[in-house]
This record gives C-alpha cells, sequence and structure tokens, in this order.
C-alpha cells in the first residue's frame, strides 16, 4: 500500500534517513524503534504527508487514507465533546443528511431518480457503518474513559491529555487505512491502554506506531522496524522478539567488524612495506584499489544506560505505614471515604485505577504531603520515606544548572558524590552545565530521580515514574527497584513495569481501595475470575481479649490455691511467649530469604514458580502478623 524508495532526509548538517527502502503492506502492525532523536516522529511525520523528503519518492496505493496522531500539540474548542468527536465522521453524516431529504422527496413526490439514488447511499451508508455510528462513538469514547456525563462538556474544558484522547477517538472512528500514532498511549491509564491494545489488534487495516511501553508493543505489533544512523532495519516478531534477534544481529556484525578490520589491517601493513619498491608496485597498487573497494560494516554503537542502585535502606518496622478510617477530598468533592490500607516491610504496592481515581490523592495521603480531613495516617518505627511526585521534575530551578540542582539538594556527606551519581544518569562532562530549562522531558525526570538517591530511605512513594524515560531507561529503572530492600508505593501506567515490580496491587476506584495479591496479570485474573466483583483482601485482626485463666490469674486471689493457679498461668504465659519469640524469629528469617528471591529479577522467568513464591510470601507475613499480635495479647496479660 504504500512504498518508500531511497528515502534521504536532512536537518541542517545532520542527515536522518540516508537511501532508505521500506514497504508496509495493508493490514501490517509494526512498531518504530530506535534511540531518542534517530528520527521515529519524523519518519512518522514524512509518512503522514506533513514533511517532504531531500531525495527519493514515496509510492502510495490508490485509495490510501492516512491517520496521524503526533505525541503533543492538539487541541479542541467550541463544541462540546460529542459533537466534537462525531465531526470525525462528516462524510457519514453527509449521508445520513441526504438520506433524510431524500426520504422527504419520496414521501412528496415518489421521483423514481430519487428512489435510486436512495437506495445506492443507503447501501453506502450501510457499508460505512452509519446505522451503528452511534455505538461506536459511545463505545470509543468509554474505551478511552470519557463517562457519558463528559459527553456534553465543552472541549475546552479538558486537560492537555484529556485533548489527546479526543483525537485519538477522532482518528479511530475514521478509521485510516494507514494509522500512524505517536506515543498513543502516553496519557492513557491502564484500563484505557488495555482497551487501546485489543482495539488495534482487531484493527483491519495498516498501523505504524512508536511507543515506550514496552508490553503495549508486545501485544500489539508483528514486526519492529529499527531506526538508527540514517538507515533502516526490519526484524519480524514483537519488542522482545526484536531484543533477541537484535543482539544476535548485534554480536555477528561486531565478529565481522573485527574480521573486516584485520583484513584491512594485512592490507595496509603490505602497502606500508612494499610501497617503495618498484618491483612490487603492481601489487601495491592492487592491494590499494582493494582497500578502496572495501565496504566498512557499521556497527551501532553499545546503547547508553542508567547504571544505578538505590542506597540501603534503614531498618525500620514490620509495618511500614497505614492509613485508617481516612476521608479526603478538596471542597465539596470527597475523592477517598473510609479508606483503610496497611503496608508491610518489602511490599512492592501498584495503585491502579482509571485517571482521576484518586491515585496521586492517595500518594499525597501517604507522604504526608496532604492531611486527610478524617482518619488517621499512622507511621511505622524509623519510617524514613522518599516522595516522587507525578510533577516532579516542574520543581526543578529552570535557571539552575544540572550540577547546582543536585549539589543543593545534597547533604553535606553527599556532595563529593554528587557527579558520580550524575554520570550513572547519563550526565556526563558539558552536560552537567546545561540549565534545567533546556532539559528535555525525560532528562529532568532522570535528574530528580538522581536527587531521590541523595538520602536513603526504607520507603519509596513513585508516582508515575516512568513519564518520559525511554525503554532502555525504564528497563534500568525496573531493575534497580527490584534490587531495592525497601517498600515501594507506585503508580505507573506502564504494564510491563507494573507486572514485573508489583507484589500487590491496590485498586483505587469509587473512592475505595481494594487489595489484590500478585502483580496486575494476577489482578485482572481475580478480577475476572470474580465476576468484577470486588472482595476485600484485608487481614481480620485479632481483639485484645485476656483469656479466663489469665483475668483468674490478674484478679487479686485471696486464697493459696487461687495464687498457685495465678503462678501456674504465669508459667504457661512465658513459656507461651518464648515459643511465639522463637517462631518469629524463624518466620522472619524465612520472609528474609523470600524478599531475597523475590528480588532477583531472573526468578520471575518462570511465572508459576513467583506466583507460588509470592503467595507463600503473604502467608509468612500474615503469619508474623499474628505472632506478633498473640505476643503483644500475652504482654498485656501479664502486665494487666
Amino acid at each position: 500500500m504504500l512504498q518508500l524508495r531511497n528515502i534521504t532526509k536532512d536537518f541542517g548538517q545532520r542527515r536522518i534517513f540516508s537511501g532508505i527502502d521500506w514497504h508496509i503492506r495493508p493490514a501490517d502492525r509494526i512498531g518504530l524503534c530506535g534511540e531518542n532523536g534517530s528520527g521515529k516522529t519524523t519518519m512518522l511525520r514524512v509518512l503522514a504527508g506533513e514533511l517532504t523528503v531531500d531525495a527519493g519518492n514515496l509510492q502510495v496505493a490508490r485509495g490510501t487514507s492516512f491517520g496521524y496522531l503526533p505525541q503533543e500539540g492538539l487541541s479542541h474548542a467550541g463544541r462540546p465533546l460529542y459533537e466534537e468527536v462525531r465531526s470525525a465522521l462528516a462524510e457519514l453524516m453527509a449521508m445520513e443528511t441526504e438520506l433524510q431529504d431524500l426520504e422527504q422527496q419520496i414521501a412528496a413526490a415518489g421521483r423514481p431518480e430519487a428512489m435510486a439514488r436512495y437506495a445506492t447511499l443507503q447501501e453506502a451508508f450501510r457499508q460505512g457503518g452509519g446505522y451503528t455510528m452511534t455505538a461506536e462513538i459511545g463505545k470509543v469514547l468509554a474505551g478511552l474513559g470519557f463517562a457519558e456525563t463528559d459527553w456534553e462538556r465543552p472541549c475546552e474544558h479538558f486537560s492537555g491529555g484529556w485533548q489527546m484522547r479526543i483525537a485519538l477517538a477522532k482518528l479511530l472512528l475514521r478509521r485510516p487505512n494507514l494509522l500512524l500514532l505517536d506515543e498513543p498511549t502516553n496519557h492513557l491509564d491502564l484500563p484505557a491502554r488495555d482497551w487501546l491494545e485489543e482495539y488495534l489488534i482487531n484493527y483491519p487495516f495498516a498501523v505504524v506506531l512508536v511507543s515506550h511501553d514496552r508490553f503495549f508493543l508486545d501485544r500489539v505489533v508483528g514486526r519492529i522496524v529499527e531506526l538508527w544512523n540514517g538507515s533502516l532495519t526490519e526484524y519480524p516478531g514483537n519488542y522482545s522478539q526484536y531484543l533477541v534477534a537484535r543482539e544476535a544481529r548485534v554480536a555477528a556484525l561486531r565478529a565481522a567488524r573485527q574480521r573486516q578490520d584485520e583484513e584491512i589491517a594485512r592490507i595496509e601493513a603490505f602497502i606500508s612495506r612494499f610501497r617503495y619498491q618498484a618491483n612490487r608496485a603492481p601489487q601495491v597498487q592492487s592491494r590499494i584499489k582493494q582497500l578502496e573497494k572495501i565496504e566498512r560494516i557499521e556497527v551501532p554503537p553499545q546503547r547508553k544506560t542508567i547504571a544505578f542502585r538505590f542506597p540501603d535502606p534503614p531498618a525500620g518496622g514490620r509495618q511500614v505505614l497505614a492509613l485508617e478510617g481516612v476521608e479526603h477530598g478538596y471542597g465539596s468533592l470527597s475523592v477517598l471515604q473510609d479508606v483503610n490500607l496497611a503496608m508491610e516491610r518489602g511490599e512492592r504496592l501498584a495503585l491502579v485505577g482509571a485517571n482521576g481515581a484518586g491515585k496521586s490523592t492517595l500518594m499525597r495521603l501517604l507522604a504526608a504531603a496532604e492531611t486527610p480531613r478524617r482518619g488517621t495516617r499512622r507511621e511505622g518505627h524509623n519510617l524514613q520515606l522518599a516522595y516522587f511526585a507525578q510533577d516532579q521534575a516542574r520543581v526543578l530551578n529552570p535557571e539552575a544548572t544540572v550540577l547546582q540542582q543536585i549539589t543543593n539538594a545534597a547533604p553535606f556527606d553527599m556532595v563529593p558524590r554528587v557527579r558520580d551519581i550524575l554520570g550513572a544518569f547519563l550526565f556526563s562532562g558539558d552536560d552537567v552545565q546545561k540549565p534545567v530549562a533546556v532539559l528535555s522531558g525525560g532528562e529532568k525526570n532522570r535528574l530528580a530521580l538522581a536527587i531521590l538517591l541523595l538520602r536513603p530511605a526504607n520507603l519509596l512513594l513513585l508516582d508515575e515514574p516512568t513519564n518520559h524515560l525511554d525503554l532502555q531507561s525504564k528497563e534500568v529503572l525496573l531493575e534497580s527497584l527490584r534490587h531495592y530492600r525497601g517498600s515501594i508505593v507506585f503508580v505507573s501506567h506502564d504494564r510491563y513495569f507494573v507486572d514485573q515490580l508489583a507484589t500487590r496491587v491496590v485498586e483505587v476506584g469509587a473512592g475505595k481501595v481494594q487489595s489484590y495479591l500478585g502483580n496486575y496479570e494476577d489482578f485482572l485474573r481475580a478480577k475476572t475470575a470474580q465476576g468484577d466483583v470486588t472482595h476485600s483482601a484485608q487481614r481480620v485482626e485479632q481483639g485484645r481479649t485476656p483469656t479466663a485463666a489469665a483475668a483468674v490469674a490478674v484478679a487479686g486471689a485471696q486464697n493459696q490455691e487461687e495464687r498457685k493457679a495465678a503462678k501456674r498461668e504465669q508459667r504457661r504465659r512465658q513459656k507461651e511467649i518464648e515459643e511465639i519469640e522463637a517462631c518469629i524469629e524463624q518466620r522472619e528469617a524465612e520472609l528474609t530469604a523470600a524478599e531475597e528471591q523475590l528480588a532477583d529479577p531472573e526468578f520471575y522467568q518462570d511465572p508459576d514458580r513467583s506466583r507460588i513464591l509470592a503467595a507463600r510470601y503473604q502467608q509468612l507475613q500474615e503469619d508474623v502478623a499474628a505472632l506478633y499480635q498473640r505476643w503483644e495479647d500475652l504482654q498485656y496479660e501479664e502486665s494487666a
């Protein structure tokens, strides 16, 4: 349907594309990958006709229609949401109006030409989906997270992220033959991403997309096209398969390059040795011509990646943080009602839910950035938390340099190490003198994460830390968090990131929170098994009710028999306390061993084994909690 032949494109002195050939077929699902600045967005704009090329040509099949969604910059105003989205179906709407006019003509005069036109137009209207137009609009709007109450809201009342959803809805309803999407998941929450995945999987025409969401690429695309050094390389399969194939290809290129370098060195040595010997002149000239004909093998450079580890967390209590009976909101709006959430040491909680459900509000309450209107926030022993807000990059001083920003935030003893930390986050050489104002979104996020490392913490609260990070940076951040030995609460709209990191999923919606053991895949499976009925996963706490024997023992016996009974009960309590303390020590050792296994990324290659251990880990936590509760009850009886 579309073919690029010998395409060349320059920006100033830099060559973006150098003689690219590429063929896009109907129903292709293509993921466009490459380093930042490799030309992915430029390629989409060339395909969409927004940019012309300097050389070469594009051959487009007759009848091909294009739909392009840029990363940002779209806005809509002047009409309610439903009317704006419906305007994407202008051709069908015009047919509908004409059909209504023809119906009136036929009813008034019964003209044969009107009846013939009506029959032809009615069939075209049916084939175009005119009779299901309203239902399709509703399906797309609901899938992208718009409530029915939003349909009559003016478009200008929607924020930037929702503006992009409006543009995406219009694009999907138009159903172009070639759909070009530049980071379509950037402004989507997890439910909307799940819906878009299914929609694109079933889309009947070609799709070319750029995404930093690995799970999304794995689910949607069937071919990866990599841009590097002005050239294009195709790999069959999804993103995970591409990583394996690319590694093998680069290894083969390096080996071939080494053999070529050895051959070139051998030829150059011959030329140098015999250059000035007349009797060897023909052989030398032959070698020179041979050298000129060699086409040098280009090997992709080793990809730069973030390489860091979070500092070891300070020792803390078994229970890290808890919210009890919390209600919170803004003005007359109540966002969260009667929220109870307790977090144990070593847990990694993922907060999920639709945009606007209250995930960031819950995160701010956990971070003590806001105080609940009702209820209690309880901190565990020696809690030291670090909070990465969704807009963390905005608190950076735009006028400060990268080095000044991190130095100002560093404790005195960490100042000598700030350059090392910046280097780990790919800020080296003159980069550290760049003003914050000129950094890209990804660079600002990396700087904010680097500042997070300056102070050791045993609880990390991360609200969308993956925003603006490319696939490689996300992977290294994920690896670092897996090795972190403290507790984590995080929000991310990257399905792969949540699946690989979470040990418990907390669903936020309708003002409530519900907990599900495991990762996002386990959460979806549980929701499906429950028929989408929410079940509480909270543990029932034991009450502090002294036993009858304990009550007798502490009642102040008046006779010898009662005193003996009290002593026997005291000895029994002491023995049980010692046994419980031994059990606690054993269970906590098992917990530590389980935490070490759960922190090992290779362990998750066996999903069944990892789920079994996650369930065992949860059981151990509950056992330890019950043992501590019984220990406290016995201590209470002892002192009563």
